[in-house]
């Protein structure tokens, strides 16, 4: 099945209607537009959890990675005895292969070894032809595990970026909680801003992180010449930390409320000739 008969028909199934693809006007829309038309190179390094380390590194210094501690072709090849008590295991191909080690007296090996597994035989692509993902050989990564002082959980700030320009920014809230995840959308003055994409808003509003004007200028130079990406930041303890680009958001079928930013968002991607 081509991509765009298959992005068409997951589309109306999850969206209710109709994929525009030949003029699209709305967010979700282009996004799937891009997925087809837009298949620069470079996105697969950049959607590769391990090679972009090095071009982050390149651009912004070394001092905004995560530290590593190891990178594996094989889930036999981690040697735990070496690692410390506390860590992070990650799939370097996909979204959600990812496993948390809060304490090794504790850690499920055999479970984290059966996710893991799963995952590295998956072709990401194939969920959403999300085209990035195609060729990227997959590997696992040890990073450090972080924590922040100051929060229950580790934020992230996710800047959208219209053609090297951060229009909106988000946050994601309780994602540990039984009543669900939160996504609070801000603006470039950090004011909430009036919509819901698919997860309710939390209610509240948190703090500005420090790095804010940094945030911003790192989003602008990753972003540059990029119709569509979303940039990643950690903030733990008052240091600014890289977390990962993301083309497709929500695989482009996350709905708004109200509808009108889906147009509104819309507006924002202009779409290479």
């Amino acid at each position: 099945m081509s991509d765009k008969t298959f992005l068409s028909l997951v589309y109306r199934a999850r969206m209710g209607k109709k994929l525009n693809i030949l003029n699209p006007k709305t967010f979700n829309e282009k996004l799937q537009w891009l997925k087809i038309y837009d298949r620069n190179p470079l996105y697969t390094t950049l959607v590769d959890k391990l090679a972009v380390r090095k071009y982050i590194g390149h651009i912004l210094g070394e001092e905004c990675l995560i530290p590593i501690l190891g990178a594996y072709d094989s889930f036999d090849e981690i040697d735990f005895e070496n690692l410390p008590n506390q860590f992070v295991l990650k799939c370097t191909h996909d979204s959600g292969g990812l496993v948390i080690c809060k304490n090794k007296r504790k850690f499920d090996k055999e479970a984290a070894r059966s996710k893991i597994n799963r995952c590295l035989k998956r072709n990401y692509f194939y969920h959403g032809r999300e085209w990035p993902y195609k060729n990227v050989k997959p590997h696992i990564i040890c990073e450090q595990y972080i924590v922040n002082e100051n929060y229950a959980e580790l934020n992230d700030f996710k800047f959208m970026c219209f053609n090297g320009e951060p229009k909106c920014s988000f946050v994601c809230l309780n994602r540990n909680s039984p009543a669900g995840l939160n996504v609070d959308f801000y603006d470039m003055d950090w004011n909430p801003m009036s919509f819901e994409r698919h997860y309710p808003r939390s209610g509240t509003i948190i703090e500005k992180p420090k790095n804010f004007t940094k945030m911003i200028e790192f989003s602008k130079q990753l972003s540059k010449d990029i119709p569509f990406l979303r940039v990643d930041f950690y903030e733990v303890n008052g240091v600014l930390y890289f977390g990962e680009l993301t083309f497709y958001p929500g695989n482009g079928f996350e709905e708004f409320t109200p509808e009108e930013f889906d147009y509104a968002l819309g507006e924002w991607i202009r779409l290479p000739l």
